[in-house]
């Protein structure tokens, strides 16, 4: 779960790190009542699950309570990359006498935590990547050991900050790592993290994605869910407790498994066509779920083929059979459906189709025949 800035900082905040006051706006009026509870000046900032927003022209300071009015009722409808704009940050502004960057991250090819730390803030961490990848100070994390404060301190001398700036730098990564860790978060980022002319260290923007699978241990999370952005397709398969990331094509794909679905995109792709989403039904199969996955898809007007490929396992094939014909008298399906079943009963679940095949029902034997059929079918 991707949090908004706001909400990053909320969540940094309780874990003890220094955060500029703010309020959140869902409206000018509202901006304006913020601005004048925090005074002047302010920052508004556009509140989205995207990058870019000081190019886009999301991001402004307001010198006075006029100027709030002008930007916020400027980026409050603004398009960012796809997003519009539906909520505002006011926060007190800062002076600013360096920026950095700081953040923690899971090194999967290491099976380690990653801790990325560079005096080159307020810039993408690639673009210093790619210039100027000896700015970047490194550590992995063993997650059984965690982060000593010994390691903390030469993690941050790597980076070579001026003096003033180090302890204050320590005592932040040192608290970023529990919430990375406690919080079970998949990346914490702050870009920048900044020092003042007062000699001190402060968070000035964050990034948090959080590991929506964690929510039974956090039941706070759940407002974290409510304020993802989804389009219609994915609010609708969210509802329905499915894996689904909506694309841009016409075959429409349902699989049971995340590494089958992806390996399911991949195929259409590769005979020329172009999936329309991405939908991981898990293990099971019965008519219920299918039922969903296939109402989901056949909403959506660009489907024009739907591939369903499933591989049994735990799952048996006369249960995916019977759970796939059940859900087509219940869904007035507007595509034909190409099958593709196998592994555990999977001649037992082709022996129960086999009687429904038509033109809107067909079967294939290998995952690539049912992708150029699928292929086929929307040319």
């Amino acid at each position: 779960m991707d949090l908004f800035e706001y909400q990053g900082k909320q969540f940094f905040a309780e874990y003890g790190m220094p955060v500029s006051p703010g309020k959140i706006a869902f409206t000018t009026d509202e901006a304006v009542s913020a601005a004048e509870e925090l005074g002047t000046p302010v920052m508004v900032k556009a509140q989205v699950h995207t990058g870019g927003r000081g190019k886009a022209g999301g991001v402004k300071f307001a010198a006075d309570i006029d100027a709030v009015r002008e930007h916020a009722s400027k980026i409050l409808g603004l398009d960012i990359k796809g997003h519009v704009v539906g909520r505002v940050w006011i926060e007190k502004a800062s002076d600013i006498q360096e920026e950095y960057y700081a953040s923690f991250t899971l090194d999967r090819s290491a099976k380690k935590h990653l801790g990325m730390l560079s005096k080159e803030g307020g810039v993408e961490i690639e673009a210093v990547a790619e210039t100027n990848p000896e700015a970047i100070a490194k550590i992995w994390v063993d997650p059984v050991d965690g982060l000593s404060r010994e390691a903390c301190e030469e993690w941050v001398s790597q980076a070579h900050l001026p003096e003033e700036a180090v302890q204050g730098t320590i005592e932040i990564l040192m608290k970023l790592y529990v919430a990375y860790t406690e919080g079970d978060a998949d990346l914490v980022e702050i870009n920048p993290l900044i020092l003042t002319p007062q000699g001190n260290v402060h968070v000035l923007d964050a990034k948090v994605t959080l590991d929506g699978n964690s929510q039974f241990r956090h039941e706070d999370y759940a407002q974290y869910d409510q304020t993802q952005t989804r389009d219609e397709r994915e609010t609708a398969a969210h509802a329905k407790g499915l894996q689904y990331v909506g694309l841009d094509g016409s075959v429409g794909v349902i699989a049971n498994g995340a590494g089958l679905a992806m390996s399911t995109v991949d195929v259409i792709n590769q005979v020329g066509g172009q999936p329309a989403n991405f939908l991981d039904i898990g293990g099971g199969a019965n008519a219920d779920v299918m039922a969903g996955a296939l109402e989901v898809i056949n909403n959506d007007p660009n489907v024009k083929a739907i591939f369903i490929n499933i591989f049994g396992g735990i799952t048996r094939g006369e249960e995916v059979a019977n759970g796939i014909i059940e859900a087509m008298k219940r869904v007035d399906i507007s595509s034909p459906i190409v099958i593709r079943l196998d592994g555990t009963n999977a001649d037992e679940g082709r022996a129960i189709l086999e009687p429904n095949l038509s033109d809107k029902l067909l079967m294939e034997d290998t995952m690539l025949d049912a992708a150029k059929k699928a292929v086929e079918l929307v040319s």
